[in-house]
């Protein structure tokens, strides 16, 4: 459909000059050139590739200008000199090597002034440069250069090379060959949007693709981490319930917790929060929940195992450090022992619907500090008294006026938990902290763990 619309404008417009040749009493050779100036115009709509623009231009307008070479200088904004972007000719690959400073031979003059140029002696005229005859054996009789104006800016020049048929150029010859640089400006204009356009696109579809490998990359890493935490929950026989969950606010996140049982009768328990986020945090994460597995076994006090971790962590002085508590719990008895380095206060619901912070002697989060010491507390959980451990997203969770959730909140809720299991408990207040937030976006990862003595 293209080419044929295409063609049938280009009919059109040779109607067009043919009439107005009749019109107005033209002669033929007039005719043709304003028939040539309508194919021109035409042609810019057929290809958006600079150098076929210029080919198509040139062969037309040879038509009723006959000679023996042309060429299309362009001026290099970088460097300011001309280079052959289109030479027609027996020497046309020679010449496109071929680069002329600012101002030299008569299309550098042509540049630099702005002003059409006819030479019907080449070899006679003071502006004239035989470097381009000296590299490629071509004769120059005669010579006529006009300048393409963009804008009054000048892009380059338009020359054609012994006139054929005729001693020499005239002003006619000027008139048309100026006529055919005026739509070459616009074939420059247009090649370079569309050359912009094509780069913007590709980098459009580069950055399409680093983002979709990427988010492919993301979603492994995600699979990753979670296969560090517990997949699976205690059997319902244990003297216990535990549960606990974690809600990135990213593909992966910082916040980590793990439990799992020391011995018979000990169920080791831990939740963090690394400073980082993404692909860093998970990382630091990882390397935290290997440590702590690696080296939680009988005999070891939870104060003693951050201690151990600590200095593992912080011999490498990483960027990134994390917060933690962690515990002990012995199923017979329902004494827990507990450690922390720098996290949020956790708390215990008593079965009789009490609420009691627990406040754990406070040390440095992991990797913050070499050497740094971590102690141990006591509590003891009786029979439906539950245990409350989470990250910073619950308590710092806001809403659209940028209101916390707050500790006052997380203690409200939990004087409402009493009778609920360790998943109920922890649903619920996922659902409390979103109806808060009330649609404003996860800013922080949010873990939390629950544990219940039965």
């Amino acid at each position: 459909m293209g080419g044929l619309w295409t063609g049938l404008v280009c009919g059109v417009a040779t109607g067009a000059a043919i009439g107005l040749a009749a019109m107005y009493g033209w002669g033929r050779g007039r005719a043709r050139r304003a028939e040539a100036l309508f194919d021109i115009s035409m042609q810019l709509n057929s290809t958006l590739n600079r150098r076929e623009q210029m080919e198509l231009i040139m062969n037309t307008a040879k038509r009723v200008l006959p000679v023996e070479a042309a060429s299309v200088l362009l001026v290099d904004p970088s460097t300011n000199e001309l280079f052959f972007e289109l030479a027609q000719g027996d020497k046309g690959e020679q010449v496109r090597e071929i680069r002329l400073q600012h101002g030299e031979g008569i299309a550098g003059h042509v540049a630099s002034s702005g002003q059409s140029v006819i030479v019907n002696d080449a070899g006679s005229d003071p502006r004239w440069s035989n470097r381009v005859a000296e590299r490629t054996g071509f004769v120059t009789r005669n010579l006529l250069t006009v300048p393409i104006l963009n804008r009054g800016r000048v892009e380059g020049v338009l020359q054609v090379i012994n006139r054929i048929g005729k001693s020499g150029f005239t002003k006619k010859d000027r008139q048309l060959l100026e006529n055919v640089a005026r739509p070459m400006a616009v074939a420059l204009e247009n090649a370079r949007l569309y050359a912009q356009a094509e780069e913007s696109l590709a980098a459009l579809r580069n950055t399409t693709a680093i983002k979709e490998r990427l988010e492919s990359e993301l979603q492994v890493a995600g699979t990753i981490q979670m296969s560090f935490l517990p997949r699976t929950m205690p059997s319902s026989h244990e003297p216990y319930d535990v549960c606990a969950l974690l809600k990135s606010a990213k593909e992966v996140g910082g916040d980590f917790y793990n439990f799992f049982k020391i011995d018979e009768d000990h169920l080791f328990f831990a939740l963090g929060d690394v400073s980082d986020k993404g692909i860093p945090a998970a990382l630091f994460m990882a390397v935290t929940l290997t440590l702590i597995k690696g080296k939680m076994e009988p005999g070891v006090s939870p104060g003693e195992l951050l201690t151990m971790v600590n200095d593992e962590l912080a011999r490498d002085n990483p960027l990134v450090f994390a917060t933690i508590v962690c515990g002990i719990f012995d199923c017979k008895t329902g004494e827990v022992v507990m450690s922390e380095g720098g996290h949020c206060t956790p708390y215990v619901v008593r079965a009789t619907g009490e609420i009691e912070p627990i406040k754990l002697r406070k040390s440095l989060p992991l990797a913050a500090m070499e050497d740094a010491v971590y102690h141990d507390g006591n509590l003891t959980l009786g029979h439906g008294d539950r245990l409350l451990l989470y990250t910073d997203g619950i308590t710092e969770a806001e809403n659209a006026a940028q209101e916390q959730y707050s500790p006052a909140r997380l203690q409200q809720f939990l004087e409402m938990t009493p009778g609920m299991s360790s998943a109920e408990t922890i649903d619920a207040l996922l659902m409390h902290v979103f109806m808060f937030a009330d649609g404003a976006p996860q800013s922080d990862d949010i873990a939390v763990l629950t544990l219940q003595r039965k």
